[in-house]
């Protein structure tokens, strides 16, 4: 075979990977966590089980804030019951001005009262109607909602189908309140959630999930990796640690997901609101 057409067969094969992650652990303090790391690429965060009103919601909030991301995913829950009250003194108080540059995704304590909490709230925040589903783009990345408080629907698996083969490739970030993998206390979400999954898995390179009160990363399943950031300012749960399935989890502080975003890679950080860098990690997609 002449070199020209092997070293296109090789550019190929390497392509064909769904994702590949490198940890480098870290921590002892925010002067190796935020401070100094460069603004190249689009930033992105993603925290979730934040919305109690608490002194600890609001000091991780602050610290997300003083980054100045270009957009915040919430992975969901607003405490207790994700009423008009609830959302107005218990997340409004702790998020304020982010809100605006908010992308939500609805959780198990707001889908009940969707109606007269989640949807006007939203909607009178981004001056739209808020749909339980949508996608956008960012940093050369495709964002994905989806709502895992509808198992078995139909035209949201109809809707995700679409996206996926619009994104032309695996560079795409679902996001949702339940994870399929839990080492935490709320174990796998296998009934609500296992046919989202079948649907994503290795056709998007991440998965972003809330819902349990701790902070997880799973090794790559199928060329796509799952992260659990539940730490929001919410009591926390104990989570396995022994699980195999586990590359890092902390149940101890509270934290959220960093995301430096530039096209076919991203470079997440998993920080403490006391600004303590707790994990590393680098996805790539094609």
């Amino acid at each position: 075979m002449p070199a020209r057409l092997i070293a296109v067969a090789v550019c190929v094969l390497l392509a064909g990977a769904a994702a590949a992650i490198a940890l480098t652990r870290g921590g002892g303090g925010s002067s190796s966590g935020l401070q100094g790391a460069s603004r190249a690429g689009a930033i992105v965060w993603a925290v979730g089980d934040g919305g109690n009103g608490s002194a600890e919601a609001r000091r991780l909030a602050d610290l997300i804030a003083g980054d100045r991301p270009r957009r915040v995913l919430y992975l969901g829950d607003v405490y207790e019951h994700g009423t008009a009250a609830d959302f107005r003194d218990r997340f409004a108080t702790v998020y304020r001005g982010l809100a605006g540059r908010m992308d939500p995704t609805p959780g198990n304590h707001d889908w009940g009262n969707h109606r007269v909490g989640y949807d006007p709230y939203w909607r009178k925040v981004k001056g739209r109607p808020m749909p339980p589903r949508y996608a956008f783009s960012a940093g050369g990345w495709r964002f994905i909602s989806l709502n895992s408080e509808t198992p078995g629907d139909q035209g949201q698996l109809a809707f995700l189908r679409r996206e996926l083969t619009r994104a032309h490739g695996t560079c795409v970030i679902a996001f949702m309140h339940r994870p399929r993998f839990n080492a935490g206390e709320h174990r796998d979400e296998q009934r609500l959630v296992d046919p989202i999954w079948q649907v994503l898995r290795g056709r998007a390179a991440m998965l972003v999930s809330g819902h349990d009160h701790d902070l997880q990363r799973f090794r790559p399943v199928g060329g796509t990796v799952q992260y659990v950031i539940g730490a929001g300012g919410r009591a926390r749960y104990h989570v396995d640690a022994g699980d195999r399935r586990l590359a890092f989890s902390d149940d101890s502080v509270n934290g959220a997901l960093r995301m430096r975003l530039k096209p076919r890679v991203a470079r997440l950080s998993i920080v403490a609101a006391n600004g303590d860098l707790l994990d590393r990690s680098t996805v790539r997609c094609h």
